[in-house]
């Protein structure tokens, strides 16, 4: 082992980490993480981008605010990447070896994707892992957006889960958070006062443009879904790992769920979000490469 693995290796755990995963990734001990969430990007085709402006007051400016004040807008540059590959499975692959070697005897692997490459992603997972260990295959729906007139719109992501071991794994079933029946009047008052569990079907909104929970990264993902993900499938005191961490929503909910986290992104604006964002939490960080 390198003298960069050892130091890797002996960091307290609840730190954040700027550099290629596929580089930092083997410098992690073996078995050490109980949950791996990743969110890798989808292969689009284009560069993700979400465009951001910066106002500021300026007499001669062009915009026009209360009472009369003028003001001047500046586009500012947000945190983006390139999201096209010719072989998105060779990409892929040796980072979910990695994740495999990663994983704890009971623990989970989350791997987030949408209909353009999640066929080619279960069928490399059910090589690493093996098919026995594939657990669901988790619908994340949401209504948001336009409206094609040539094809039903897309409007859900996968979420495909696989443990280490096929029978041995992390499911807390009591602190799943339970959903209105859709006809209460049909199940009885103390049952729809209860809620239900949810299915393999996740109804939940985007994160909302002007809602608090915003860092302007462009993928964020929602807190309420890594929230069931991490309440279920870790318990307090576990290590938490997203290696293609992006805006921290992994980081966030395990700092909020009394877990430690170790997030990983080559994208220095997604760290700087990252760190701004988690600031709370006090984690440590690292620059690899």
């Amino acid at each position: 082992m390198s003298k960069r693995s050892k130091d890797i290796a002996r960091v307290p755990t609840s730190r954040i980490i700027l550099g290629d995963n596929l580089a930092v990734l083997p410098g992690l001990p073996a078995a050490c993480a109980d949950l791996i969430y990743i969110d890798p990007p989808f292969n689009t085709g284009k560069r993700q981008q979400r465009a951001r402006i910066r106002v500021e007051s300026d007499p001669t400016g062009e915009r026009q605010g209360f009472g009369g004040r003028r003001y001047r807008s500046q586009a500012v540059d947000s945190a983006g990447f390139e999201d096209s590959f010719d072989d998105y499975g060779r990409f892929l692959a040796p980072r979910l070896m990695e994740a495999q070697r990663l994983l704890k005897p009971t623990g989970s692997f989350f791997l987030h994707v949408d209909y353009r490459e999640v066929h080619y992603c279960k069928v490399l997972l059910d090589r690493v892992f093996g098919r026995e260990c594939f657990q669901n295959e988790i619908i994340w729906a949401y209504d948001f957006g336009g409206r094609s007139r040539r094809r039903w719109p897309a409007k859900h992501d996968n979420l495909l889960w696989y443990t280490r071991h096929p029978e041995h794994y992390t499911f807390n079933y009591d602190a799943i958070d339970r959903i209105p029946y859709m006809a209460p009047g049909l199940v009885g008052r103390e049952k729809a006062a209860r809620g239900k569990t949810p299915t393999d079907v996740w109804w939940n909104t985007i994160v909302p443009t002007s809602g608090r929970e915003k860092t302007g990264y462009t993928t964020q993902k929602p807190l309420a879904i890594l929230d069931r993900i991490v309440r279920v499938h870790s318990n307090p005191g576990d290590l938490l790992l997203d290696f293609f961490a992006g805006s921290g929503t992994l980081g966030e909910s395990a700092a909020r769920n009394g877990r430690d986290f170790v997030l990983i992104d080559s994208n220095p604006e997604a760290v700087r979000i990252m760190r701004e964002r988690l600031a709370f939490a006090r984690p440590d960080f690292s620059r690899i490469g």
